[in-house]
């Protein structure tokens, strides 16, 4: 299948301009045979902690937009979006995934980044997702979680493609390649490392997105403009690596 990894800039706090932004990028990917495509983290409104003014309930806007997109172009879409789940006061930063089916699929970030204070406007989850997309096992994640292998390393052995949204500013860019390429070779899987570019509230963002494949070869990088990254991912290529360099088989459970 093709993925397809759309590096955008981010209006800030207005998802509407962001819309209007994103509609022809995901048209023209799905003109190109996408049948996932990866938007940036907070896609709709940027990094921005003002949750009492950004913040959605489920099936809001931005949910809207995903679900919309996904059934007129027959694909499967996602990016984060902060959300609040029914029953609580306080929104996660929720990848949302949906289907061209009517399915949406949620993955709550894991690790707020405290660097940023987000854990005092954002709520950690706990649970981690791996959906099957059109065949291929995708395992969802977060920005700030790509710091943390053991996450990555717990489901390997149910993934094929990870995939990491991001919104990680330009002072740190070497950090983000680096850590894709790597969870890409120690889990012999794809990584789909999707990050935005531009300016928003006083940080630049050089997008650095990046397809790593089992073997860490980069199928597919950006640089610092709006772009659309596209690339052939395929379970079969991640058997493969698995059986002749039986990496895993060796890894100490703990």
């Amino acid at each position: 299948m093709k993925i397809a990894a759309i590096q955008s800039d981010i209006a800030w706090e207005d998802p509407e301009a962001n819309f209007t932004r994103l509609r022809p990028w995901v048209a023209a990917a799905a003109a190109a045979g996408a049948k996932l495509v990866v938007l940036p983290e907070m896609f709709a409104c940027g990094f921005s902690m003002a949750t009492e003014r950004i913040r959605e309930d489920p099936g809001g806007p931005s949910t809207r937009f995903l679900e919309h997109q996904a059934r007129q172009h027959d694909l499967w879409i996602c990016g984060s979006v902060p959300e609040v789940p029914l029953g609580e006061t306080r929104p996660y930063n929720t990848l949302v995934l949906a289907s061209p089916h009517g399915q949406v699929v949620r993955y709550r970030k894991i690790h707020p980044f405290s660097f940023a204070r987000e854990h005092e406007h954002y709520g950690a989850g706990s649970d981690h997702i791996t959906v099957d997309v059109e065949g291929l096992r995708c395992s969802l994640f977060v920005c700030y979680d790509l710091r943390f292998a053991d996450e990555f390393w717990g489901r390997a052995e149910q993934t094929d493609a990870y995939i990491v949204v991001a919104n990680w500013p330009e002072r740190r860019r070497v950090h983000w390649t680096t850590l894709l390429q790597a969870r890409a070779i120690e889990n012999q899987a794809y990584v789909v490392g999707v990050n935005r570019v531009g300016h928003g509230n006083g940080l630049d963002y050089s997008g650095d997105s990046r397809i790593v494949d089992p073997w860490g070869e980069v199928l597919a990088a950006a640089a610092g403009g709006e772009t659309m990254l596209i690339a052939d991912v395929r379970p079969e290529v991640v058997r493969d690596a698995r059986e002749k360099f039986p990496v895993l088989k060796d890894r100490r459970k703990t």
